[in-house]
């Protein structure tokens, strides 16, 4: 054996593990998910057989299985699938913090709403100094949030529109 071609016990393992966890991924994943990212017919077959198993010891069976599968496929394309499906989560929640900063910094300060518009120029302007206002009063009289909500509401559509606009 060439010592290009030894891959050691504990690196195979370590493969065989990061395919089965991409496989457990795949288990994870909607009927129709899974039907748009074009898998193997084998693999496909076997992931939506485990989404059927309750038993622990049958899942766990049928994610050898699956990562056997895998171990003759090319799972770098299925990974990057599998990460864009994933991806756009990633990016709301990214987007739902910005949304959340900007909440707070135009509660806590009088002159976040001139940075607000001029960075959202196409924000409903004049419902959200309504809607800050209401918080402001709300907060004062200590109670429920509600007016805060829908300030975090508007402030998160504008964020968006924002982000669909450039």
């Amino acid at each position: 054996m060439d010592d290009d071609d030894f891959i050691s016990k504990t690196r195979r393992k370590r493969q065989m593990t990061d395919l089965q966890r991409l496989g457990a991924a795949l288990v994870e994943l909607s009927p129709e998910q899974l039907a748009r990212l074009g898998l193997p017919e084998s693999l496909h077959e076997a992931v939506l057989a485990c989404k059927g198993f309750n038993k622990h010891e049958a899942i766990r069976r049928q994610m050898q299985y699956i990562g056997r599968i895998m171990r003759n496929l090319d799972a770098g394309p299925i990974a990057e699938q599998l990460a864009g499906l994933q991806g756009p989560s990633k990016r709301q929640t990214a987007l739902f913090h910005v949304a959340e900063k900007w909440r707070d910094d135009l509660l806590a300060d009088p002159d976040a709403i001139l940075r607000f518009e001029r960075e959202f120029p196409h924000a409903n302007a004049h419902r959200v100094r309504a809607l800050l206002a209401a918080a402001h009063d709300e907060r004062a009289a200590k109670r429920a949030p509600k007016h805060v909500r829908e300030l975090f509401h508007a402030v998160n559509a504008a964020v968006q529109e924002h982000l669909k606009a450039s």
